[in-house]
């Protein structure tokens, strides 16, 4: 008659087929644990390095004041300068939204930010280039109809440019908002916003998250304290108060014993 194997011989032993089936699996699993973990690891500094989440105080103000999507702010910072506070282009724009001196000074005379002599070169400073950035896209989204590709086809080819799209019935149906952008390189920047906007919805999605879950941890570890660690240190300090006739003799003897 033969011998039954049980499941702990096989576990110790392997399936008898020589091979050791157990060991192979248990490795194999590891091994893609590992590997899932390297992935995750270098997907997040990709997306660090790549779309990073910078100047968040000043995105959230202009934000919240000129009620323009955080999204649409990062997206832009993250196209024109890749949040290079000093960034420089060609036609002389400059800062984290590279804005011209065209625009600043068109901006200007539409709202003040700050001091009133500030001058082209202060877009250098992150808040206020971010909020004269901001302010731009909100001029621009209030403009086009609220529309995203057009108002950032506007923010790259220029308002005039877009205008004269609207009015051409192949490039739009509605004369507001563009069905159709005929520049390639306005039209290639308009999916980066739009791909980049994706991206920055996703990373502040998993960022508020995180916030709250480590809000949570910090809420029930402090109502461990309160329920279980204080009432546990009462009692301590009441037995050895007993014995020295207060908790602050207690305590003293428990610092000078911890000494």
């Amino acid at each position: 008659m033969a011998k039954r194997r049980t499941a702990l011989s096989i576990r110790k032993n392997g399936c008898g087929c020589g091979c050791g089936c157990f060991h192979g699996i248990l490795s194999l699993i590891l091994s893609l644990v590992i590997i899932a973990a390297v992935v995750l690891t270098v997907r997040e500094a990709f997306y660090q390095y790549t779309y990073p989440v910078k100047y968040a105080s000043y995105v959230e103000d202009a934000s919240a004041e000129l009620g323009v999507p955080e999204t649409l702010i990062y997206a832009t910072i993250q196209v024109e300068s890749h949040f290079d506070p000093e960034a420089r282009s060609e036609v002389g724009a400059r800062g984290l939204m590279q804005i011209t001196e065209e625009t600043f000074e068109w901006l200007r005379t539409k709202e003040t930010f700050g001091s009133p002599n500030l001058t082209f070169a202060d877009l250098d400073k992150p808040d206020i280039a971010i909020n004269y950035g901001t302010y731009f896209l909100k001029l621009l989204l209030e403009e086009f109809d609220g529309d995203v590709p057009t108002a950032m086809a506007a923010y790259h080819a220029g308002r005039g440019s877009v205008h004269s799209w609207l009015e051409q019935a192949k490039y739009s149906s509605n004369g507001q908002t563009l069905d159709e952008i005929p520049k390639d390189d306005t039209a290639f920047y308009v999916q980066k916003i739009e791909r980049a906007m994706g991206v920055y919805e996703k990373r502040l999605k998993e960022q508020a998250q995180e916030n709250e879950n480590v809000h949570r941890l910090r809420v029930n570890f402090a109502r461990f304290v309160d329920a279980y660690v204080v009432p546990l240190l009462d009692n301590l300090f009441d037995k050895i108060g007993e014995r020295f006739g207060n908790k602050l003799q207690a305590l003293t003897f428990l610092v000078g014993a911890g000494r």
